[in-house]
C-alpha cells in the first residue's frame, strides 16, 4: 500500500479527511500520516472512542499492508507522539486507548521508548 491508498482507507473511517489532505500543498506518507495522527489526537481531546478505536485499527492495517515509507512514517509520527496524545488522559482511558493499538504497534512503541538514548 503507498500513501494514496491509505488516503482512501483512512476516507473509510474519516469521511472528510480526502477534503483535509487536499489542503496540504506537498503530499506525501508522512504528511498523510502526521494530518491522520492530529486527527487520533483531536478524538482522544475529544473522547471520541468509537471514531478513535477504528482510527486506530486502520493506523495498524497501514502500517502492516504499508510500504516502507508509510511504515517509517507511522514509526516516526504515530508511535512517537502517543505519550505527547495520552500526556493529560486519565490513567483509565490511556490503558483504554492503548488496549486498541495492535501488539504489532505496542512493540514498536516499546522498542522506541525503551531504546531511545542508547
Amino acid at each position: 500500500m503507498n500513501y494514496l491508498q491509505a488516503v482512501k482507507e483512512i476516507t473509510d473511517v474519516v469521511p472528510d479527511f480526502e477534503r483535509e489532505i487536499k489542503e496540504i500543498k506537498i503530499q506525501n506518507s508522512y504528511s498523510i500520516i502526521r494530518t491522520f495522527t492530529e486527527r487520533i489526537k483531536n478524538m482522544i481531546r475529544q473522547n471520541d472512542r468509537n471514531l478513535l478505536f477504528r482510527s486506530l485499527q486502520k493506523m495498524d492495517k497501514i502500517y502492516t499492508d504499508g510500504d516502507t515509507i508509510l511504515k517509517n512514517a507511522i514509526e516516526t509520527t504515530f508511535i512517537y507522539s502517543l505519550d505527547n496524545c495520552t500526556a493529560f488522559c486519565s490513567e483509565e482511558y490511556r490503558k483504554v486507548i492503548f488496549s486498541h493499538i495492535s501488539d504489532n504497534l505496542q512493540k514498536v512503541y516499546s522498542r522506541q521508548i525503551y531504546s531511545h538514548g542508547i
